[in-house]
C-alpha cells in the first residue's frame, strides 16, 4: 500500500488502496485534538482530494483506541497557544483561516466520504464527523457536543451539520446539554449509520467504501451532489438538476461501459445455470 506521511510530525498519515483515500489522525497521545499543527495537517491533505483523478472515496479515521478526535486542546487554550488567542477579530479571522479550511474542504468534496468513528469524538470531534457523508461507529464510541462545557459553541459549523441530521430540537438538546450519547444511541438518532464491534470498525468501513468505489465514478459524484442538493431544494429544482445530471450521464461513455458490463455478466450468468 502506497504511504504518504505529512510534514506535521507525521499527525496526519495517508494511504491509497483501490482507489480508497484513507486519511488518519495519528496523535493518539494527544487524543487526536485540533491543534493548530493537527488542523493544518488534515486541512492541507483535504483540500488535496478535488485535485486527484485517482480518488473514489475518502474515508477518515483514527488511529488511537480510545480517541477519535477530542476537539480543541484545552491546555492550549489556557496557554493562550491555541487559535483563540488575541482580539475578536484576530480570533474570527484566524478560524476563517484555519478549522473552516477543514469544514470547507469536507463539504466541498466531490467524493464520498466514511468517517470511521472509535471511541470518543467531542466537540469540534464530534463536528468532524458530522461534516463526512457517512458515519460508522465502533461500539466504544462516544459524542458529545460539548462546547458549553467550556463557555463556547462550535465555531467549526458543527451546528449547520447537526441540524440537518438529527434536525433543530435535538441539535439544541445535544448542544445546550453538552451530555455524551454512546454509539447505539447515536445509531437511534441517525447520527451513525451503523454501529459494529470495535475489532471490525476498519474493515467493515473500509468494505463499505470498496462497494461504493467499485460504481462508475464520475456518476458517483453526482449523485453524491444530487442527494445534498436536493435535501434543500424544492422539488421543481431538484428535478431539472436530476434531469441534467441524467442527461449528462446518458450521453457520456461511463454509462456506455456500465451497461455493457451490466448485459455481459447478465449473459455469463444466465449461461451458468
Amino acid at each position: 500500500m502506497p504511504t504518504l506521511v505529512s510534514e506535521d510530525q507525521h499527525l496526519v498519515v495517508t494511504s491509497l488502496e483501490e482507489k480508497i483515500l484513507t486519511i488518519t489522525l495519528n496523535n493518539a497521545e494527544n487524543g487526536n485534538a485540533l491543534t493548530v499543527a493537527m488542523t493544518k495537517a488534515l486541512a492541507d491533505e483535504l483540500e488535496r482530494v478535488n485535485q486527484r483523478r485517482d480518488i473514489r472515496c475518502v474515508l477518515l479515521r483514527s488511529s488511537s483506541a480510545k480517541h477519535f478526535c477530542t476537539g480543541g486542546n484545552v491546555k492550549d487554550m489556557q496557554s493562550g497557544s491555541d487559535l483563540m488567542d488575541g482580539s475578536v477579530a484576530d480570533v474570527r479571522d484566524r478560524l476563517h483561516g484555519s478549522l473552516h479550511r477543514i469544514t470547507r474542504a469536507l463539504h466541498e468534496m466531490e467524493v464520498p466520504t466514511i468517517c470511521a468513528v472509535n471511541g470518543t469524538a467531542v466537540g469540534a470531534g464530534f463536528d468532524l464527523s458530522l461534516m463526512c457523508d457517512i458515519r460508522i461507529a465502533g461500539q466504544n464510541a462516544f459524542f458529545a457536543e460539548s462546547f458549553l462545557r467550556l463557555g463556547l459553541v462550535s465555531g467549526i459549523g458543527g451546528a449547520w451539520f447537526l441540524s440537518r441530521i438529527v434536525g433543530p430540537a435535538k441539535a439544541l438538546e445535544l448542544s445546550l446539554t453538552s451530555e455524551f450519547i454512546d454509539a447505539e444511541e447515536a445509531h437511534r438518532l441517525g447520527i451513525v449509520t451503523k454501529v459494529v464491534p470495535n475489532n471490525r470498525l476498519d474493515a467493515e468501513v473500509f468494505e463499505l467504501a470498496r462497494r461504493i468505489s467499485a460504481h462508475p465514478p464520475g456518476a458517483a459524484r453526482m449523485a453524491k451532489k444530487l442527494v445534498r442538493e436536493s435535501a434543500e431544494a424544492s422539488l421543481p429544482t431538484a428535478l431539472e438538476m436530476a434531469a441534467s445530471m441524467q442527461a449528462i450521464l446518458l450521453c457520456g461513455q461511463e454509462h456506455k461501459e456500465a451497461v455493457t458490463h451490466f448485459n455481459e455478466a447478465k449473459a455469463a450468468a444466465k449461461q451458468r445455470r
